[in-house]
């Protein structure tokens, strides 16, 4: 199972440069992928952004964003809330001062590996952290699928 965090989910609606390789691996799923409440936030967050800066349009970023809500619906996404033992393992992999995670990357990160999935991101810096503490990530657009 696939766990995709914010920087995966976010170009299977925006043209970015990740887009296609996105969509080919959201349709190449037999079952739905999975994302957090923060996913829903950060989605939020960046629609918000993108409509302060000018780079949508307010109408744009309502069809964006009520595309991923019927998705949701729809099944494609299944959300998982984050609970106490995802803060605790954020914590205490932030605690660690091993790597260079920040909180929001953190929770994530313990939410796919919690529930024993395979982290799915564009961001480095969670990408290399996962790594570190052995974790299963695949990177959209790239070969670089590690094994637990």
């Amino acid at each position: 199972m696939l766990y995709f965090d914010t920087s995966a989910v976010l170009p299977y609606y925006r043209a970015e440069r990740a887009s296609e390789e996105v969509e080919r691996l959201l349709r190449a799923q037999a079952q739905p992928v999975w994302i957090s409440d923060l996913v829903q936030v950060e989605f939020a967050s960046a629609l918000s952004r993108w409509v302060r800066t000018g780079e949508l349009e307010e109408p744009q970023a309502h069809r964006i964003e009520a595309a991923f809500h019927e998705d949701r619906r729809a099944g494609r996404f299944v959300t998982t809330a984050i609970g106490q033992g995802e803060f605790r393992q954020a914590r205490e992999w932030l605690g660690s001062f091993k790597t260079a995670l920040r909180t929001l990357d953190a929770l994530h990160l313990a939410c796919a590996h919690l529930q024993g999935h395979c982290l799915v991101t564009l961001n480095r810096v969670m990408m290399k952290a996962a790594e570190f503490w052995g974790l299963e990530t695949l990177a959209p657009g790239s070969d670089n699928r590690t094994e637990r």
